[in-house]
């Protein structure tokens, strides 16, 4: 039995059938997905009611924000929420763009249990150096 503590997530992802897989995906390493968000403004307004501790985030986003747009806005209220960008695409201009917002790490659709897992562990780790830095 493990005593680890599911970290709390937020999935924003405009796919349902995307959102259906990588949820499953979350679950199976281990982690809770306690939201979920299919356009940028969505998500703004439920993170800030449920108060996750790891947001992943598409890109591609329904509605007005982009996936990076709403980490920006994000970042102005929670600065240390990890984020983790999912996209299908990788071009220099949208890694820029992912960068400068600030995330954990950038993962090309479709995400996979093994590519998943260490962007997760590294944004558990941060968390972890935050509490620590706090106490």
């Amino acid at each position: 039995m493990e005593v680890i503590m599911a970290k709390k997530i937020m999935l924003v992802e405009d796919d349902p059938l995307l959102a259906i897989v990588e949820e499953k995906l979350i679950t199976k390493l281990g982690y809770k997905v306690v939201g979920k968000a299919q356009s940028g403004e969505e998500a703004l307004r439920i993170i800030s009611e449920i108060d996750p501790d790891i947001v992943i985030m598409d890109v591609q986003l329904a509605g007005d924000l982009d996936g990076i747009e709403t980490t920006l806005q994000l970042h102005e209220k929670h600065q240390e929420l990890p984020v983790i960008f999912l996209s299908g695409d990788d071009n220099a201009h949208v890694l820029h763009r992912a960068k400068q917002a600030g995330c954990i790490d950038f993962l090309l659709k479709p995400v996979s249990l093994g590519a998943l897992s260490e962007p997760l562990e590294k944004a558990v780790k941060t968390l972890s150096s935050q509490t620590n830095f706090a106490a």
